[in-house]
């Protein structure tokens, strides 16, 4: 096994084969959370329906989120404790995946996450549809709250783009790689990111289980594939591609299954691995 690693560079290639292969990739598959952005999102909005007061619905809804490992659930408790709101114990947490989190604070139920679950458990958001929505055509992911089984509000929450992001896209696609975004978000929200980064091909509402499968469907049209991610749940997709690239400020998961690690998380490190694969080769 033969480990590289350039300081200026800030790449780590694990292997041979990832050195070996990297020269070939002509698609990269790139998470947008943690991987595009920076991956310290925040609260930048919260709404209500009528007779929901907006602290009360942060307290319950960072009681529980307090228990996800998420990073916008990490997002919504910081809000939290910025305005000093108190927390309350979570009974019968449960985190059904690329969905959202459920569970009983307060003696209140709860639900908070994507359309998915809430239509999977009969929540009506029609009251709420028109304000996400809005949400989302500026960049943000829009999460929903029900109380008692009954629509009550909505989080928005926003990560910007990392500063290194636009140029390194520019590069890659200068090099003549297909880039294609992938993300469990909305759709709407996925595309405005996006246009921002000039990105045409964008794969949204993806399940983390699926994410495999979407680098699975291109290696099958001939494609070599090359995916980058930060978290627990690209594991697998890293694995299924031809080239597992992980973000160095990722989870220890995503490092562990990836060929190269950007050590410091600049995706124009992958620009540098290819003429690293490309001289060596």
């Amino acid at each position: 096994v033969g480990v590289g690693r350039g300081a200026q560079s800030g790449v780590l290639i694990k292997n041979a084969e990832a050195l070996e292969r990297m020269e070939k990739v002509d698609t990269l598959v790139v998470d947008k959370t943690g991987t595009l952005n920076g991956g310290k999102p925040s609260v930048v909005a919260v709404k209500t329906v009528a007779g929901i007061d907006e602290a009360e619905l942060l307290r319950l809804t960072a009681s529980l989120e307090r228990s996800s490992e998420h990073p916008l659930a990490a997002a919504i408790v910081r809000a939290a404790n910025e305005r000093a709101l108190p927390l309350a114990a979570v009974e019968a947490f449960d985190s059904p995946a690329g969905k959202g989190v459920t569970g009983v604070v307060s003696g209140r139920k709860l639900i908070i996450g994507n359309r998915r679950i809430m239509t999977e458990a009969g929540v009506d958001t029609g009251s709420l549809d028109q304000s996400a929505d809005e949400l989302r055509r500026e960049g943000a992911t829009a999460i929903f709250v029900s109380i008692d089984d009954k629509a009550a509000g909505i989080i928005a929450i926003a990560d910007p783009i990392k500063a290194t992001t636009p140029a390194a896209i520019a590069a890659l696609k200068e090099a003549g790689i297909r880039v294609v975004m992938l993300t469990g978000d909305n759709a709407t929200t996925a595309k405005v990111v996006a246009q921002k980064l000039g990105i045409t091909e964008v794969e949204a509402e993806v399940l983390p289980e699926d994410k495999s499968k979407v680098v699975e469907r291109f290696r099958s049209q001939g494609l070599v594939v090359a995916m980058a991610g930060d978290g627990v749940n690209d594991a697998p997709a890293l694995a299924a591609a031809d080239v597992g690239i992980a973000m160095g400020t990722g989870t220890d998961v995503a490092m562990e299954r990836a060929g190269v690690t950007l050590l410091k998380g600049d995706l124009n490190g992958i620009v540098r691995a290819r003429h690293l694969s490309a001289a060596t080769m």
